[in-house]
């Protein structure tokens, strides 16, 4: 089927410009001539060197550290895609930030992420794909069209294709077991989960600190642990329940998570922890003082250009995740 527009552009910021390429070559289109840069000020300059009127454009930019600058890069590239007349501008946003500011849980504090698909959508994206939302009621903060998609496939397949019958998925909260039920479902193994509870001094005021302790729920005994989560910033959490399921007899942990924040000293955190291995994705470039030896990343490219290919044709996405097409990289 044909697309009512133009042939597809696909543009990049900074924020994951590899993933971009990779997406690309995947579709066996050039990447979309544009600049973006920063002036002594700060002010963030782009400009469209080729016509993009009447174009499927799609804005492929991570929301990754320097977040800020990240986020304003995105919008004013759609801004620049919609005054330069394009046919339709979608952002592809493969890891969406502020995803845990997604309800007033104190007084006086913001919405972060509904503030945040507003000016998405003022900047002039008419349509949003992103992948593993923390939350999913984020989608319902837009009054545009939101694929929100999922990786879980591609993480599953790789536990998968190692055969351990002995495995148990982990989840390291209450807050992802629902999903990390679903993971192991999928896998085929029992789910255990870690109960993180606060505890606070009989008598200490409300802000005064609370001390947390951790709970399992579930066996691990003699089994491989799949911790899994949906983000990795600290490691603080998994690097905290694998020390638990180690104490309660796990032959072994690794984790599984789908974007990697690895903020501050996360990566030392991780080598120092009964962790041998972290399997992720690209939604998030992970730098080169980043890495370890641990570290397992696969590729949401081959994903994000059949949804993308997909969506220029007017083909329902619905079934993407059931076809073996989609290998990793």
């Amino acid at each position: 089927m044909s697309s009512r527009f133009d042939e597809v552009r696909i543009f990049s910021g900074n924020g994951n410009p590899a993933l971009a390429r990779a997406i690309c070559s995947r579709l066996g289109i050039p990447m979309g001539d544009i600049t973006v840069t920063s002036y002594s000020n700060e002010n963030i300059f782009v400009r469209l060197n080729e016509s993009v009127r009447e174009k499927d454009v799609f804005v492929v930019q991570s929301l990754a550290a320097p977040l800020s600058d990240r986020i304003m890069e995105l919008l004013i590239m759609l801004d620049a895609c919609k005054r330069a007349s394009a046919g339709r501008v979608t952002a592809v946003v493969p890891f969406f930030a502020y995803g845990r500011t997604d309800k007033r849980d104190q007084p006086r504090v913001p919405i972060t992420a509904r503030l945040l698909a507003d000016m998405i959508q003022v900047a002039g994206a008419q349509q949003v794909i992103t992948l593993d939302l923390h939350a999913g009621q984020i989608q319902g903060f837009f009054s545009i069209p939101v694929d929100e998609l999922s990786t879980m496939a591609l993480l599953v397949r790789y536990f998968s294709e190692r055969g351990w019958q002995d495995a148990v998925v982990v989840s390291p909260d209450m807050g992802f077991a629902k999903r990390a039920r679903n993971f192991a479902e999928m896998l085929g193994v029992p789910l255990a989960i870690v109960e993180k509870r606060h505890a606070r001094p009989l008598g200490a005021p409300p802000s005064g600190t609370a001390e947390e302790s951790l709970r399992l729920i579930g066996d691990v005994a003699g089994r491989r642990c799949i911790l899994v989560d949906d983000e990795i910033n600290t490691g603080a959490s998994v690097t905290e329940a694998a020390e638990l399921l180690m104490a309660s007899g796990a032959k072994s942990v690794v984790a599984a998570v789908v974007h990697p924040v690895l903020a501050g000293d996360a990566i030392e955190r991780l080598s120092n922890s009964p962790i041998s291995e972290l399997l992720t994705t690209d939604t998030l470039p992970v730098p080169e003082h980043k890495s370890w030896p641990g570290l397992r990343v696969l590729s949401v490219a081959p994903l994000l250009a059949e949804v993308i290919q997909r969506i220029h044709s007017g083909v329902s996405i619905d079934t993407i995740f059931h076809r073996s097409s989609l290998t990793l990289r």
